[in-house]
């Protein structure tokens, strides 16, 4: 077999898998490879390239259900969705520019494969809560089913849950299902100027604790904001509050946050366009996107307790030269860290060890990401669970072998 493996269908699949197992070789799955830079280096001898297994095999508007083949670029999907005033609501960014590649090649195996969820994911959830069912196939070999066509369908464990999140390590999926939701009419965006990250936090929370069903909620710095977009080159630091749905109910609510943030500062607003366009720059990351001013910096992405992601990024900025883009009302905190030997990961394991929750390594040499780990350490027995879980899919470590942690 060649080093790289193009399946056509799922028992192609299951013949690769099958064939790695007998000449002891391992794989990387990719569909486009838009993600292969993230995590530890792979070592591996082949690439089960999954996309040619592409094209939507069921979508019933009424039912809210889209079924598609693994490979099926995500934008495509989006397009159907479009067409019938429907979404993904979990509205999964695109790796691909903060990582040095073409934008809108991901597919939607890919997008579930790593749980990637949006500014939206404060309100809808994350992509795994989105994900009915798949088919795939294990490192055994094994063709399995699991989940369905609606959200009450599981029995026993969850599957849908442990591969959203496993980074192609436990299965290759091979056909997935996904809930879809309408699409809001309009939508509209809510500035404060010239906050600090600590005030804009409690800016967020306010927002998040009134009746105005916020959608989005981010702050960046002035600098970052005029690279969000041109609509933002305004001089000041802004903290951005969507509004999404029907045309009436969002001025509606528009009226009642502006009444919500006016203690807190100069208002500004964005019409749907322009809201548009800063919402998708943020969900992208396109503020640290490779051939900007902050191209050449390593990227680290912390989630935490949204009333501690001002204190997180505090303590990364005492120890090093950073920028931080807060999305998430700030429990998500995107950090551009200046080259150094250890990445800052002394800087950011440790403002996450006082503030909770874990940190991700997303851009950096390839040493550097084999060095540090880019995924953060685990504790003893979520790795011994960790170990059982590989071991029951992966018995023989064929699939990605150490693309999470080492000796994984």
């Amino acid at each position: 077999m060649a080093d790289t493996l193009q399946p056509r269908d799922t028992k192609d699949v299951e013949a690769a898998v099958q064939w790695a197992l007998g000449e002891r070789k391992s794989i990387e799955i990719v569909g486009h490879a838009t993600k292969r830079a993230l995590g530890r280096p792979a070592q591996v001898d082949a690439t089960l390239d999954l996309s040619a297994l592409r094209g939507v095999t069921l979508y019933e508007p009424e039912e809210l259900v889209l079924s598609a083949r693994a490979g099926t670029p995500l934008a495509e999907i989006e397009a159907l969705l479009a067409a019938k005033a429907q979404q993904l609501a979990f509205e999964p960014m695109d790796y691909g520019p903060l990582l040095g590649g073409a934008g809108g090649r991901a597919t939607i195996g890919g997008v579930l494969a790593a749980n990637l969820s949006g500014p939206r994911r404060i309100k809808a959830g994350a992509a795994r809560d989105h994900f009915l069912g798949f088919t795939a196939v294990s490192g055994r070999g094994e063709t399995f089913k699991s989940g369905g066509r609606v959200v009450k369908n599981v029995t026993g464990y969850d599957l849908c849950k442990l591969m959203a999140g496993s980074w192609g390590t436990l299965a290759a999926m091979t056909d997935v299902t996904v809930k879809t939701l309408p699409r809001p009419e309009t939508e509209a965006t809510v500035l404060v100027l010239g906050l600090d990250a600590e005030r804009a936090g409690a800016a967020m929370a306010a927002a998040m604790g009134s009746s105005c069903d916020v959608s989005g909620a981010a702050h960046l710095s002035a600098d970052l904001a005029v690279r969000a977009s041109d609509d933002l080159a305004i001089g000041h630091s802004v903290t951005a509050l969507r509004l999404e749905g029907v045309a009436p109910s969002v001025a509606h609510r528009k009226g009642a946050l502006e009444d919500v943030l006016k203690p807190f500062g100069t208002l500004a607003s964005l019409d749907a366009a322009q809201s548009q366009r800063l919402w998708r720059a943020i969900r992208d990351v396109l503020p640290f996107a490779p051939d900007g001013p902050s191209g050449q910096r390593l990227v680290w992405r912390l989630s935490t307790a949204p009333t501690q992601g001002a204190a997180a990024a505090r303590m990364i900025a005492q120890k090093a030269d950073a920028e931080f883009l807060h999305d998430w009302a700030g429990g998500l905190i995107w950090a551009a860290l200046a080259p150094s030997d250890d990445a800052g990961a002394a800087a950011v394991r440790g403002a996450i060890a006082a503030c909770g929750g874990h940190a991700t390594l997303i851009r950096a040499p390839a040493a550097l990401r084999a060095a540090v780990g880019a995924f953060a350490p685990q504790p003893d027995g979520l790795a011994a669970l960790h170990k059982r879980v590989k071991e029951g899919f992966d018995p023989q470590g064929v699939l990605g072998p150490g693309r999470m942690w080492a000796g994984v």
